[in-house]
């Protein structure tokens, strides 16, 4: 309650106001009620920034905030600085795996709340994020609602010509597909298997055990089979990785490649097969963690395996982020990508939020990654579905409540932060760091440039952005990211 005696009249207080707004010296990207400092000057004058906030209390979630203003006022703020002159790699996408079980649940949903969310989450409307990269599994993955492939046999049997392949059982996600590409018709699609069909594999069991090499051809043929069957369903699969986490066999399903097996199977078989079949998907290397390097690197260093690699995927459950640069460094030629990171039902959106944008969007971009993916678009509030021995806790982008409510969670949060404001084919240009501030930037397709700043931190940064001889003073609150556009 306020104390009458501090302010005895109305006018008093409201002269204190008006003077307090007029001499505010920077415009804060969290604060509407301070837009920036006019200074005496029509702010027409001056190049502008739209300003995009998220904060890691929830307080704020992708929240248009006040413009900001190049108009070069002095100060000894710290500053980013950025240099569209230094160009490093176009950018395929941000978004997330599209599993059998975000699917299920999404089909939940009343066909008018499905389409609201679709909308959202692929078009590029004003209230929607732009996703334009989506990864898939072929056959089910750990959060499919039971296990399978395209080619499942009575134990003992086997089919070398795949006259029994088939893909009914993924109706579902093409189905779900064809509506996201009417949305999107240019979002791209990386694909991977869990495990192939349990005959070609030395143990008989969906989870670990390994390709036997009498297989190797047969399996070959099943990805070239997975890609002409998309395709013959409008869906142009751009990327596959031969085996998803080839060093993690405990899942279900799974199945264990080292680097010898993954890259004998590339160079005699599937990279002949594709030739063969006139494919022209690219071949991406790995798709586990950054602590092994070393793995895509034996493969690449093979020419006649390489010959057929577009480059390598990573995940960050091991590792630092920083390794991509090192593989970058060793093959300049060959592509990076990033392709999941979950976020769990025991992390709180706050450390989600930091850490992920840090290493997952940020990192993965100025270590050359093409792609920054989520891990599941979707599930049901108790983390379901997912196979017997499959993730109990991975929490999608969306949780589905019931067929007319859904609750956007963090990881749609720390993709929208990009994806709705660097479009496919956006490169990423230079941008400095400082104190605890962490950047990356871009340039878009239509000139514009994306600046995304992350204050992780417990205190306000202040600084400047300066691009072109021009700069803009803005501060970012304690732990919050912010994407620039101008």
């Amino acid at each position: 309650m306020y104390n009458t005696k501090i302010f005895p009249n109305k006018l008093f207080f409201l002269g204190v106001t008006f003077f307090s707004l007029l001499f505010c010296q920077s415009s804060s990207v969290d604060d509407q009620s301070n837009p920036p400092s006019n200074d005496g000057d029509d702010n027409g004058n001056y190049a502008s920034a739209t300003v995009w906030l998220t904060k890691a209390d929830e307080t704020i979630k992708l929240q248009k905030q006040s413009d900001i203003y190049f108009k070069n006022t002095s100060n000894n703020y710290q500053t980013i600085e950025i240099d569209a002159g230094q160009k490093y790699q176009t950018i395929d996408g941000f978004g997330y795996t599209l599993t059998g079980g975000s699917v299920q649940v999404i089909n939940q949903l009343s066909s008018a709340k499905k389409e609201e969310l679709l909308q959202q989450l692929f078009s590029s409307n004003d209230n929607s994020i732009a996703v334009s990269y989506l990864r898939l599994s072929i056959g089910a993955s750990d959060l499919n609602g039971e296990v399978f492939s395209y080619n499942d046999l009575p134990a003992g049997q086997t089919d070398t010509s795949l006259s029994q392949f088939s893909m009914a059982k993924d109706q579902a996600v093409i189905d779900m597909l064809k509506k996201i590409l009417a949305i999107n018709p240019n979002i791209k699609i990386i694909a991977t298997p869990w495990s192939p069909p349990v005959w070609m594999k030395d143990n008989g069991s969906s989870i670990g055990g390994s390709l036997l090499p009498q297989y190797y051809s047969v399996y070959a043929q099943y990805f070239v089979k997975y890609i002409q069957g998309m395709k013959a369903q409008g869906i142009t699969i751009d990327a596959i990785t031969p085996q998803n986490e080839p060093l993690h066999p405990g899942n279900n399903p799974s199945m264990y490649m080292t680097s010898a097996q993954q890259g004998e199977f590339i160079k005699n078989h599937l990279g002949p097969a594709f030739q063969n079949a006139g494919i022209n998907t690219k071949i991406v290397l790995y798709d586990h963690n950054c602590d092994k390097p070393d793995y895509p690197m034996d493969i690449l260093a093979d020419a006649e395996a390489a010959k057929y690699v577009d480059g390598s995927a990573f995940h960050l459950y091991a590792g630092n982020i920083g390794v991509l640069s090192n593989v970058h460094l060793a093959y300049p030629t060959k592509n990076l990508y990033f392709t999941e990171q979950w976020t769990g039902a025991n992390s709180s959106f706050s450390d989600d939020l930091i850490w992920h944008t840090k290493n997952v969007i940020i990192g993965s971009m100025r270590n050359w990654s093409k792609v920054a993916l989520e891990w599941n678009v979707a599930n049901d509030a108790s983390y379901n579905p997912h196979t017997p021995g499959g993730c109990t806790e991975c929490k999608g982008a969306i949780t589905i409540n019931s067929s007319e409510m859904f609750t956007k969670n963090v990881a749609y949060y720390i993709i929208a932060q990009a994806s709705k404001f660097v479009p496919q084919n956006s490169q990423r240009i230079a941008s400095t760091q400082p104190g605890s501030l962490s950047s990356v930037a871009f340039v878009t397709p239509g000139g514009k440039i994306t600046l995304i700043v992350l204050n992780e931190g417990n205190n306000t940064e202040n600084f400047n952005i300066r691009y072109n001889n021009k700069s803009a003073a803005t501060s970012l609150s304690p732990r919050s990211v912010a994407t620039f556009v101008f």
